[in-house]
């Protein structure tokens, strides 16, 4: 869950003792959630050292690595429900800015991007009187050279530590209807744009896929699954691995993001992959999607392992005619229900698009940076025509091979 709005006027004793409530009744619920629940977090500075404070619900054993390119300090934690203030103040000192979130289904992970190079001089868990505990990690600044060798003393512990169990799609058991492969952007500790007022963009994309996977199986046509159905961190390079172990036949990447740099650009704008990107706007839009796993911390080889030859450059070549296609088909079905970009079908290099072998677009639905689009992805009657329209194009785009299927084949008189 995202942060909650601030309440006026508690104490923080106070909201240790709800949050040990809301942890009970989200267990006698039945609910999925992390049995740690953070309600609050501060700095405190001086002239010395630096502590990064967390209030949380129960113990929990964590650990500290130093990573640089930018210069970082990770937490890794078990899973914590996040139930931080959207404008609790938690910057200042060493500590520049930081995001946190689930990083796997059991893991959570704090990333804290440093305002100078510096050492963790201690990082312990103490109990209050009222119940609830404090997460204290304490940093000193240090020089440069002293911050590479703490990233080099930890690289191989960290490398250990961002292992992630790889995401297994239902096997098909002889399902032999097309596939698709709905992936919502960003996610845990990577909650992508965020709008005034606290909208983000991995809420909003969450929602409206699992509103267009409703629908794709009330058809019964199609075999649907996602990289992710709840609020957690799936890396880029798996998001395209899972679409390929399922033996997807199109892979959809939904994304809100924000340009608040250009406020005044809005609507649907459909991508499809390419060595070059099609404008300037879409090249710097990739890039920032592309440095996803970056942000969480998560350190990835290139994705473009598979050694090229003339059968994969030829597979590559038709599944992108195949993604263009589909990108056309998608464009017109939703011009009826949906506030188009000026140039509603681009192209970029986005990471998340590189299966050679899976036709795949990434779909903005839309801007969180503009007002207006951002009162049409919050709308539920907007989200129902716009993931009608998104159903209808996928069943025009499969029409040939479904139409060889005999149960939809229409009855010839005689």
């Amino acid at each position: 869950m995202r942060p909650a709005p601030v309440l006026a006027g508690p104490t923080i004793r106070c909201l240790a003792a709800l949050a040990l409530v809301c942890a009970a009744l989200v267990a006698s619920a039945g609910a999925r959630a992390a049995d740690v629940i953070a309600i609050a977090a501060r700095v405190e500075a001086s002239a010395v050292e630096t502590r990064l404070v967390f209030t949380l619900s129960a113990p929990v054993e964590a650990r500290a690595f130093s990573i640089d390119r930018p210069d970082r300090i990770v937490l890794d934690l078990p899973a914590v429900n996040f139930q931080i203030p959207a404008d609790a103040r938690a910057a200042g000192g060493l500590v520049a800015s930081m995001r946190y979130g689930l990083f796997a289904a059991d893991r959570s992970r704090v990333v804290i991007e440093l305002a100078g190079p510096a050492r963790v001089v201690a990082l312990a868990t103490e109990p209050r009187d009222d119940g609830a505990h404090l997460l204290a990690l304490t940093l000193a600044p240090v020089e440069a050279v002293a911050f590479a060798q703490a990233v080099s003393a930890d690289a191989a512990g960290f490398r250990a530590a961002s292992l992630r169990p790889a995401i297994e799609p239902a096997p098909a058991d002889g399902d032999d209807r097309p596939t698709i492969v709905i992936d919502p952007g960003h996610g845990g500790i990577d909650p992508g744009a965020v709008a005034r007022g606290g909208v983000h963009e991995a809420d909003v994309v969450l929602e409206f896929a699992r509103h267009l996977r409703r629908r794709l199986e009330e058809s019964g046509r199609f075999r649907v699954l996602m990289t992710r159905e709840e609020d957690v961190f799936v890396a880029l390079t798996e998001r395209v691995a899972f679409a390929r172990r399922a033996g997807a036949d199109l892979f959809v990447s939904i994304h809100a993001d924000s340009l608040s740099s250009a406020p005044q650009v809005s609507g649907l704008t459909v991508y499809t992959n390419a060595d070059e990107a099609s404008d300037r706007a879409s090249a710097t839009l990739a890039a920032r999607e592309n440095q996803a796993d970056a942000l969480a911390g998560l350190v990835t080889e290139e994705a473009r392992g598979e050694i090229a030859d003339i059968l994969r450059d030829l597979t590559e070549r038709e599944t992108r005619g195949y993604s263009h296609v589909f990108a056309t088909t998608l464009v017109g079905g939703m011009e009826s229900v949906a506030r188009l970009n000026k140039n509603p079908h681009r192209q970029a290099a986005f990471v998340v698009l590189r299966a050679y072998d899976v036709p795949s677009v990434l779909v903005e639905l839309g801007y969180l940076s503009s007002r207006r689009d951002i009162a049409l992805l919050t709308s539920d009657g907007w989200r129902e025509r716009a993931t009608a329209a998104m159903a209808d194009a996928m069943e025009r785009f499969f029409a040939p091979r479904l139409a060889d299927r005999a149960e939809y084949r229409a009855a010839v008189s005689p």
